[in-house]
């Protein structure tokens, strides 16, 4: 039925085509094409508005529903060769264009059926959230099911779920048939939910990963390609190698083809559980070999010649005794083989390991010669630069050394007015060298100071951190770091050089709208250096004789980032506290120069009783009289904390020691050199436990080198380690270190529990009771 309908409404179309070609050659020239009856009108409109052509007029309507149709032609009078002309060549053209559309109907046809066959097409689902999910569909399907689909997966309502595909909103009775899908084909659609605050699309993280559908190019013809979608199945099978072959020119290699089928899986068998499986029979059947032997002798009519017969006569008996003296003799030559080879494999064993030795110890040779290279490098470079306070008592140790050196050489080689002569000289020299490092000192703390007025500055801008769980870090600015960035930069502005007029106008003028902000004495005075500096640059002043004037607005905007009031973010970093009643509890007075100081420019040490001095006296002290270095101690105590905090113990006596207190300890106790060794150079010197088991104390550790030291924390056991005479004398030295240390009421705590130390105590410490004297009464 729908073939014959097909075919007639082809004709139909031929026969409307053909009279829009003759209308155009003669408006009066209609050619009908006969038709074959027409079957009765059952098909669906779908099926009609798909095979039905969109040029179809009434004329065509009226042929297709008569049985049978004879042409009538209306013949023109006026001009009949014309017309017979027009007619010939209207039919000809008919038959033409009517096959060529026939091999379009038949290729609908042979589409229609694939698409009842494989009535499937590829469809890819975009979430709003991005992800894609790609799978295939029944193109005569309701896209209902498609919207259950969705629903149980995003675990939203169905009705509230929308498809779109083109623009267009797709209902849930339509299919994708109805929207000019084929199978096979691709089509895209979008879901989204109308509802979003309600009911949102997640992604979907539950979909399956052994099933995958993927879309491949394939070229069909010259310059024609197809899009063909492919089912990808995940197994855990892999092809194997069935052989192959490799091309000589250009190497590539060719394995030869397998099935892409997965093999069958052999059904697992239960356990079987029988005797026959279980039961081993066993036979037992003696069998006698034969053996055919003959022997033949010279008789009576036969002879065997003897000249291959061979004499033979029993050797020395062989008895167990030489058997076992044999097997000795070999067991020997074996031992003495094998311990030859034993023997050199040791020698080749020490002959390595005093290779490696040799080389570690010229390693270390060569690694202490460097690090003496570097400290004396770096102990050069700050005689010439320096730039710290420990850089300045160098150099007033090595003039005292001088000093001392030059003052032995006069006092030997001169006397009477000669010798004062030298001395006078010597003195002057002193005085310039004196001149010299203040001179340094000046242009190091002009530097420094820059420099900490920078790091002040960067603290104050620096933004508000926070450290996540994942190790991330969190900045942000507030408006009083803001702030004070804004004031940060405009100080930059103001301390740079070489800058143009118009340029350095700019700045001022920055700074001038920045200041009025506030009315103070403070602002007042910048506003009026500006205005001056200003108008001497409108005179033409040199920039030499504005260096001044400049230093002076410096200093005073310096005084107003530094005030509170206008920078808020500087009162966290100020070292004087705003409050007025904190800062007079922390107030001490210094007995040399006569000044109230804060409690943190005094140096304590653990044995002073009270404050006396504060750090500049003390410093101003050690220059003019004994010009003594502590750096080596610093390192010393440096070295000390953190060999500690690596123990993680919680040990405590370690980080109350002070400068005074290392230098105690290691000049009066361990005489600055090592206990092992007597190594005095106090740059390769560590103070270390004496037992690791231990919390660190003046009274448990020694002075050693640093190998020293990592040898002697390797001991299991101090007994072991040490002779008894060499532990006998560091325990003299810990008790010299407790009397000492004992003035400290913090470690008092420590000491006084210690049983070794009450009973030197009671030893020696003098009766003070009243004695009873007993009277002894004569014997009878």
């Amino acid at each position: 039925m729908s073939e014959q309908k097909e075919e007639v409404d082809a004709q139909d179309t031929l026969d409307a085509d053909a009279a829009e070609e003759s209308d155009d050659v003669h408006e009066s020239v209609k050619i009908p094409v006969t038709s074959e009856e027409l079957p009765e009108s059952d098909q669906t409109e779908d099926n009609e508005s798909e095979l039905e052509p969109s040029g179809a007029g009434p004329e065509t309507e009226a042929t297709g529903q008569s049985e049978q149709s004879s042409s009538s032609l209306d013949l023109n009078e006026e001009q009949p060769m014309e017309f017979d002309n027009v007619t010939q060549l209207a039919k000809q053209y008919a038959d033409d264009y009517n096959l060529t559309f026939l091999d379009k109907i038949k290729s609908i046809k042979e589409s229609l059926k694939t698409s009842m066959i494989h009535p499937s097409a590829t469809v890819k689902v975009v979430l709003p959230v991005g992800q894609e999910i790609i799978m295939p569909f029944k193109i005569d399907s309701i896209l209902k099911h498609l919207k259950d689909h969705f629903s149980y997966l995003l675990n939203v309502p169905s009705d509230v779920l929308q498809l779109t595909c083109a623009g267009m909103i797709l209902k849930n009775n339509e299919t994708l048939l109805q929207h000019g899908v084929k199978a096979q084909d691709i089509v895209q659609v979008e879901i989204f939910s109308t509802l979003p605050d309600l009911y949102p699309i997640k992604r979907i993280n539950r979909l399956s990963d052994n099933y995958q559908l993927i879309t491949v190019k394939v070229q069909t013809g010259i310059g024609q390609y197809q899009q063909v979608a492919v089912e990808v199945i995940k197994t855990d099978f892999h092809k194997p190698f069935l052989g192959g072959f490799r091309n000589k020119l250009t190497g590539i290699e060719y394995h030869n083809a397998g099935t892409q089928t997965l093999p069958k899986k052999i059904p697992e068998k239960p356990n079987v559980f029988c005797r026959d499986t279980q039961t081993v029979f066993q036979r037992k059947k003696l069998l006698q070999t034969t053996n055919t032997t003959s022997t033949q002798m010279t008789k009576i009519g036969v002879y065997v010649s003897n000249m291959t017969d061979k004499l033979i006569t029993p050797g020395k008996y062989f008895t167990a005794a030489g058997y076992h003296a044999q097997r000795l003799e070999a067991v020997i030559v074996l031992q003495t083989y094998y311990r030859q080879w034993h023997a050199k494999k040791r020698v080749e064993n020490l002959k390595r390991q005093k290779m490696l030795r040799l080389k570690w110890e010229e390693e270390e040779k060569q690694r202490k010669r460097r690090e003496k290279e570097e400290w004396i490098k770096l102990d050069y470079y700050r005689r010439h630069n320096p730039q710290t306070k420990e850089d300045f008592e160098l150099l007033y140790n090595a003039l005292e050394l001088w000093q001392q050196e030059e003052l032995l050489r006069i006092n030997q080689s001169f006397t009477g007015a000669e010798r004062k002569a030298a001395l006078c000289e010597l003195l002057e020299k002193e005085t310039q060298i004196i001149t010299c490092i203040g001179r340094h000192r000046r242009s190091a703390s002009m530097a420094n100071q820059e420099a900490m007025i920078q790091a002040f500055l960067n603290k104050c801008s620096a933004p508000k951190t926070w450290r996540r769980l994942d190790g991330k870090t969190i900045e942000m600015d507030t408006q009083f770091t803001i702030r004070a960035r804004e004031l940060q930069n405009i100080y930059k502005c103001i301390m740079l050089k070489n800058l143009s007029q118009d340029e350095r106008l700019d700045v001022l003028l920055t700074l001038k709208h920045t200041v009025k902000e506030h009315e103070c004495k403070l602002t007042h005075e910048i506003l009026e250096l500006v205005d001056r500096e200003v108008d001497l640059m409108m005179r033409g002043v040199k920039n030499d004789n504005l260096e001044g004037l400049r230093k002076r607005i410096a200093t005073l905007f310096l005084h107003y980032i530094k005030t509170p009031l206008f920078n808020p973010e500087v009162a966290r970093h100020l070292k004087v506290p705003q409050d007025p009643l904190k800062f007079y509890k922390k107030i001490y007075f210094c007995h040399s120069c006569q000044l109230y100081l804060p409690s943190t420019e005094f140096p304590i040490s653990s044995t002073s009783h009270r404050i006396y001095r504060c750090r500049n006296c003390i410093n101003l002290d050690n220059e003019t009289r004994q010009r003594e270095s502590f750096l080596k101690y610093k390192c010393l105590l440096q070295r000390l904390y953190y060999s500690e905090a690596d123990y993680e113990d919680d040990s405590t006596i370690a980080f109350l020691m002070q400068l005074q207190d290392i230098q105690y300890l290691t000049e009066k106790i361990w005489a600055s050199q090592s206990a092992l060794s007597a190594c005095n150079d106090l740059n390769d010197l560590v103070m270390v436990r004496w037992d690791k088991s231990l919390e660190w104390s003046p009274w448990n550790c020694i002075l050693l080198t640093k190998n020293e030291s990592a040898a002697h924390l390797k001991l299991t056991s101090i007994e072991e380690g040490y002779e008894l005479l060499f532990i006998h004398k560091i325990k003299h030295k810990h008790i010299l270190a407790k009397n000492y240390f004992s003035q400290i009421p913090v470690l008092a705590s420590f000491i006084y529990d210690d049983a070794e130390v009450d009973e030197i105590r009671k030893k020696y410490q003098p009766e003070t009771g009243p004695k009873i004297i007993e009277s002894q009464s004569p014997s009878p």
